[in-house]
């Protein structure tokens, strides 16, 4: 399995910046969060009191925004309307690093836009409670088909990939989508698939490889599977010989995938156990890693396991987030991860922003960490435990000194940092060189501040400004009989 590991990581490495064109149904989804703590008088239904919204890309564009994530270079094409949803649409996309001058904007036609009612109860997960649907679903008319294949013509020369995302909303019909495959092919490019949850995937003939999940291939069969991997293989091959396709990818949730890229060459690959958290998005990961693994030269074999980490990562997040090759590379090399642990403030930052759109709960503790000791690791493990990302403050050597006096710390501070990475239980360390982390407080904005129960008649640096968010200070339980002082006074015996 780490050969496996390192064979992937040294395909990521190989990544660069492919030019991929994106092929696809575009989408804006928008979330409304709000804190859900009552149930209306008018009816049973829970009452939600607006937070914040937030905007972001589904569909085709949701396929763009991962790749160019990836470090593609994005040409997306795509339809959307002449509204304020598909101007945000633009924007978003724009932001995020891909090329729009391809999408076409057609009056009359609404820019398709799922909003999703997020609630939020006690500070647990959020959950979606409604999705709200705005949607055209005609096919756009032969004059903007036109357009589009004029942009298609353009993009695809010097391409390393086209990935066609079908969502059945009425641009993908059954002679725009041959004819993209059609003009892929004469140029040498490969056509990966997204399917739509159609019975008819003849729009999809002579593909390179389609991804359909268990219940579109199913669908598009008219054939039931029973048990794996037999049911997924017979799936594969009917498709795989009805469609005259280089490979077959179907995807199998839990199961992983199952590739067939031969007449008898079908295997399983599974992925490792998750917490999934939301799916959204993870077939739209799957399709934009196995596009960027093809253009890296990756085998269809090690494009399908890179897929499964992509999309295994991608399910564990709220909403569509995005990944970084860092990501990947950590969860492939897991043993190199703990370098990535030690954040500079600016950096961590970023990246907390990013966690928080994802719906995180972020825990931040702080302290010395001089000698580490079992007690200190059952503190962080409280700490942990009460959110999804915990981020540590670590006193630089000056603020030890003037805290602790001379002869302390007795580790230094990089030594101490990389110690906390190592355990499993920290996502993040971080140092700061005050005598107190309010100012460290005031950047991270957890949403929960643990100390130790010896402040339970003390002031907690901090409680306000995160009492002040909605946020929570919890006391930890001290392991009796442990501490640092303790083990220097022993030593020094």
């Amino acid at each position: 399995m780490q050969h496996l590991s390192s064979e992937l990581a040294g395909i990521v490495e190989r990544f660069g910046e492919p030019r991929i064109v994106v092929l696809g149904d575009l989408m804006l989804d928008e979330y409304i969060y709000g804190d859900a703590e009552r149930l209306s008088p008018e009816a049973p239904v829970a009452v939600v009191q607006e937070r914040h919204r937030q905007h972001r890309c589904g569909g085709a564009g949701n396929v763009a925004v991962f790749l160019a994530a990836l470090g593609a270079k994005v040409d997306l094409i795509g339809v959307c309307g002449q509204d304020d949803q598909g101007q945000l649409l633009r924007t978003i996309l724009r932001d995020a690093g891909v090329e729009v001058s391809h999408m076409l904007a057609i009056g009359g036609r609404p820019t398709c836009t799922k909003t999703r009612l997020v609630g939020l109860a006690q500070h647990r997960h959020p959950q979606q409670m409604l999705r709200l649907d705005r949607e055209d679903l005609s096919p756009i008319g032969p004059e903007h088909e036109k357009i589009l294949r004029e942009h298609l013509r353009q993009c695809l020369a010097g391409s390393a990939a086209l990935c066609i995302e079908d969502y059945n909303k009425g641009l993908l019909s059954q002679s725009l989508c041959p004819a993209a495959i059609d003009m892929a092919r004469e140029l040498g490019v490969p056509i990966l698939v997204d399917p739509a949850a159609v019975a008819d995937y003849s729009r999809y003939r002579r593909a390179s490889v389609i991804t359909p999940n268990r219940t579109e291939a199913e669908l598009a069969t008219g054939l039931r599977m029973e048990a794996l991997p037999l049911g997924a293989a017979e799936l594969a091959r009917e498709l795989y010989a009805r469609l005259e396709l280089d490979a077959c990818v179907i995807t199998l949730d839990k199961h992983g995938m199952y590739l067939l890229d031969g007449p008898e060459s079908g295997t399983l690959h599974p992925t490792r156990p998750r917490t999934v958290y939301d799916v959204t998005g993870a077939g739209d990961m799957v399709l934009a890693m196995l596009a960027m693994a093809i253009s890296a030269g990756a085998t269809w074999s090690q494009a399908v396991d890179l897929g499964n980490v992509a999309g295994g990562l991608e399910v564990e997040r709220f909403g569509c987030v995005p990944l970084r090759r860092k990501e990947v590379m950590a969860e492939l090399l897991p043993t190199e991860a703990t370098e990535e642990k030690v954040r500079s403030l600016a950096a961590l930052s970023v990246e907390l922003g990013l966690l928080r759109a994802a719906g995180k709960r972020i825990v931040f503790t702080n302290g010395v960490f001089d000698i580490l000791h079992a007690g200190h690791v059952r503190y962080l493990q409280f700490a942990r435990s009460h959110g999804d990302v915990l981020v540590v403050g670590v006193n630089s050597d000056a603020s030890v000194r003037r805290l602790k006096g001379n002869g302390r710390p007795v580790n230094p501070l990089m030594d101490r940092m990389a110690v906390l990475a190592a355990l499993a239980c920290v996502d993040f360390v971080v140092d700061f060189g005050s005598d107190t982390p309010l100012e460290l407080v005031r950047a991270v904005a957890p949403d929960v501040l643990v100390k130790g129960e010896d402040y339970a008649d003390k002031e907690v640096v901090g409680r306000d400004l995160v009492e002040a968010r909605g946020g929570a200070v919890i006391l930890a339980p001290f392991l009796a009989g442990h501490s640092t002082t303790a083990i220097l006074e022993k030593l020094a015996r």
